[in-house]
């Protein structure tokens, strides 16, 4: 088994501070590795960078089109979202359209990431609800396709038809017998892979025909990146400064994937202590070193080389890609 290697770097000054670890895939449209860091075998959990895979059900199963979903739908299945009016409407409006409303949901509330939509929140005395919730949009997903198979209400157990769906797009998309599950932060379950089959499936997103449910999630995603994270955060910030060339999506505990469609390409990294600043570097990093990402793109310059200072503005240091990725 291969040890992580180094993958971002903190410098402080002419120090190196920190150091962040992590293993990284990067597939063809053949499933086989072009490049790799670490180890392509060790298992993971993607989180909620596989939530393309999670709603490919919805619409294999013909349940988006039934229901009339729209791309940005599409976009806002596959989303972890920050929580905005813009999110949080759209989530309402579905719901709305199943003849549901937020009760139905089994995400959770939790305060939202959008700094000024938590203040109004605070400022009125009121508490989030589980629109709120970053993975309100999969499930509003997962609530269409349970209304779709004529299933039950509690579409979060691992033996709910809807779950079933999801397991059997996992496996086929990875190329794996998944060897379990863990439960996510929304409570739905969340399925382990190796790094490879990650890669591999984000690969197979990538090299799929234009007509194909896969082809229409990486789209809409794409096209509609704010409604995958929002404005200012990075998995919608980097899919615009690729100029629509990447699908890109965080997971947390350090995971991201990317769908290259023009370079038939799929990525997958996980940083192993879990940390974000260090798993948007090196996505970034990724990003450019196969060529659909400028490294000097002004977005670029906020996760990768991107200076460190203090509370008097001071630039006390660097976050900046290990040598191993450059």
């Amino acid at each position: 088994m291969a040890h992580p290697v180094t993958m971002t770097e903190i410098w402080r000054g002419p120090f190196l501070e920190s150091a962040h670890v992590g293993h990284a895939v990067i597939c063809d449209d053949s499933g086989q590795i072009v490049d790799a860091w670490g180890d392509p075998d060790i298992m993971v959990l993607s989180r909620s960078a596989s939530k393309m895979i999670q709603a490919l059900p919805l619409i294999e199963s013909g349940a988006a089109d039934a229901a009339g979903l729209t791309d940005a739908q599409l976009a806002f299945a596959c989303a972890s979202h920050a929580g905005m009016p813009i999110h949080t409407n759209m989530a309402r409006e579905w719901l709305e359209s199943l003849d549901m409303d937020e009760t139905d949901l089994r995400c959770g509330p939790h305060y939202p990431s959008d700094r000024d939509t938590e203040v109004a929140l605070i400022e009125a005395h009121k508490k989030p609800c589980q629109l709120h919730n970053n993975c309100s949009g999969k499930h509003a997903g997962f609530l269409t396709l349970a209304k779709h198979l004529g299933a039950g209400p509690e579409y979060i157990d691992p033996d709910h038809p809807v779950q079933k769906a999801v397991l059997e797009a996992f496996e086929r998309m990875t190329g794996e017998v998944s060897p379990g599950f863990g439960i996510d932060g929304c409570s739905a379950p969340n399925f382990a892979s190796s790094l490879h089959g990650m890669a591999r499936a984000m690969a197979k997103f990538a090299a799929s025909p234009s007509d194909s449910a896969h082809t229409r999630l990486h789209q809409a995603m794409r096209q509609h990146a704010e409604y995958v994270a929002g404005n200012g955060r990075t998995c919608t910030e980097l899919m615009r400064a690729c100029n629509g060339k990447a699908a890109i999506k965080t997971g947390a505990e350090g995971f991201y994937n990317a769908i290259i469609p023009e370079k038939k390409l799929g990525i997958a990294l996980k940083i192993v202590d879990g940390t974000t600043r260090a798993s948007e570097c090196a996505m970034a990093a990724l990003l450019v070193k196969i060529g659909v990402l400028e490294p000097d793109h002004p977005t670029t310059l906020t996760v990768m080389n991107a200076p460190i200072r203090n509370r008097r503005d001071i630039q006390t240091g660097w976050i900046r890609p290990a040598p191993a990725l450059l």
